[in-house]
């Protein structure tokens, strides 16, 4: 068997649905009309391991893995990078500081876009979903040193 793209990257996502599974087995689960905690993750992780199988068996479509070129490895890893970094520091800093900071992160020094402009981008993208979850869904974010 050639080894294709597909073959990993479907077993990567079955993998990680796995885990997911894994992870969310003490969450209750509830009914369907009053879901539990544990149901939103599992019925996520359930459709990433069948979508992931469909890849995986679908994989005779796809490139074989050898003929890949790595050359946005930088890209990925900043991208790895900048998101691991906002995920350590988001009950620290609070959800608007931490999501401006990755975003103007990602689109200054991963896309090389300009610095205001970039800055604007991502004050209005923030306040925007900020409004939605607090406003509209009601549902509370952290709150950062400063108050918000």
């Amino acid at each position: 068997m050639n080894l294709r793209s597909d073959h990993v990257g479907g077993g990567a996502f079955v993998g990680f649905g796995v885990l997911v599974l894994a992870l969310s087995g003490d969450l209750p689960t509830g009914q369907l009309s009053m879901p539990g905690a544990g149901f939103l993750p599992k019925l996520i992780a359930a459709f990433t391991i069948i979508f992931g199988l469909a890849l995986f068996f679908r994989a005779r479509e796809s490139e074989p893995l050898s003929t890949l070129g790595w050359s946005d490895g930088k890209h990925a890893a900043l991208v790895i990078a900048i998101t691991a970094a906002a995920t350590a520091l988001y009950t620290s800093l609070g959800f608007i500081t931490t999501m401006m900071l990755m975003m103007i992160g990602l689109l200054v020094i991963v896309e090389r876009r300009n610095v205001l402009r970039a800055a604007l981008y991502s004050v209005c993208t923030v306040m925007v979903t900020y409004a939605v979850f607090v406003l509209v869904l009601k549902a509370p974010l952290l709150t950062g040193p400063l108050g918000f």
